[in-house]
């Protein structure tokens, strides 16, 4: 049996994962003189902001008072492309092998990547969408059910029901419901996890009927041909079904995060995350950082400018690795520029 040979890339630092944390990893490291590898299952880079969000306006980015997702990680790439990174897309890390002098090997089905530092940016992991139990789910499955909102356009004009209770679900809601037909809400509790301010723009827009609220309830059958759903039933506590003209069904219940491959390298886990030293980014293995959603230290808070900030620190790190005898001395972007893409 003929053995495939494996791409060969050889880099100073390996980031696994391409969310925007990942690609951030990018500009930090190539101010500092490194050069990324950046690796990642996903066909493209952006994480799950291009994975289920693209179109989704995110308001917590210093600077943009409302940014698009997917603009983020278009900015993003633009800024780290001055430090010629590679990518390599499309394949799961599935191995890590350290070498005698301390340095890596990252594997993939098709890849290997020679680095001196493995930086894990990989959010939660590997993740897969909470499926509702229904029988017939997989019928209609990317053709009119979804876990995620690519395109607003496709759903203009659509009658869509929507089952959550969380962000996602109420984000959604309020942001599709001036361009589609209508918006059914499907919650099994009354009360909704998120924002307040987003549940009162959706009450409003209940106010209006532009959106149906029903709550208590959950999702019952899928009815509908080929692929395309004509009606949604729902139930209530008491059994009771009610019966929604339905074009589309947009479940967001969440994901199932696993970290795969990760819980086999000796690295010491807090929970579902790994365990870093907040100061270094630095995990439990020396030469392997970790940062973003995925790390825990305490203090820690999930969000897209914590892991801004820890791409820094790692990069720091990642200095002192690969050149232990070269002073790291904190030189500012208005004083050093950036070289031209």
């Amino acid at each position: 049996m003929e053995t495939r040979t494996k791409n060969i890339t050889k880099t100073d630092i390996a980031v696994i994962g391409a969310g925007p944390v990942g690609l951030f990893m990018v500009f930090e490291a190539g101010f500092l003189g490194y050069k990324c590898a950046v690796i990642d299952s996903l066909p493209h880079i952006g994480g799950q902001l291009s994975a289920l969000y693209p179109e989704k306006p995110i308001y917590d980015i210093p600077g943009y008072p409302s940014v698009l997702a997917g603009d983020i990680v278009e900015k993003l790439a633009e800024q780290g492309e001055p430090f010629d990174p590679q990518y390599i897309l499309g394949n799961p890390v599935s191995e890590l092998t350290e070498q005698k002098d301390g340095s890596f090997i990252v594997g993939t089905a098709t890849d290997e990547i020679h680095c001196k530092v493995v930086i894990i940016a990989a959010g939660m992991g590997v993740f897969t969408p909470r499926r509702p139990p229904l029988e017939n789910l997989a019928d209609y499955e990317n053709t009119s059910v979804f876990y995620s909102v690519q395109k607003k356009a496709q759903f203009e004009g659509k009658s869509i029901v929507i089952a959550g209770g969380g962000d996602s679900a109420v984000d959604w809601a309020v942001e599709l419901a001036n361009s589609a037909k209508h918006i059914h809400v499907i919650h099994r509790r009354n009360s909704f996890r998120a924002a307040e301010e987003t549940v009162r723009q959706m009450r409003e827009l209940e106010a209006a009927c532009k959106v149906t609220v029903h709550a208590p309830a959950q999702l019952s059958e899928l009815h509908g041909k080929d692929g395309q759903l004509e009606q949604v039933v729902i139930a209530d506590l008491e059994g009771n079904k009610t019966e929604l003209e339905a074009d589309n069904l947009l479940c967001f219940f969440g994901m199932s995060p696993a970290l795969g491959p990760i819980n086999d390298w000796n690295i010491d886990l807090a929970g579902k995350k790994i365990a870093v030293e907040a100061s270094t980014m630095q995990t439990t293995r020396p030469g392997i950082l970790a940062i973003g959603d995925i790390t825990d230290y305490p203090g820690k808070l999930d969000l897209i400018l914590t892991g801004f900030a820890e791409g820094a620190i790692a990069a720091k790190t990642a200095q002192g690795i690969i050149d232990p005898d070269k002073k790291f001395k904190l030189v500012y972007t208005t004083s050093k520029g950036v070289p031209a893409a």
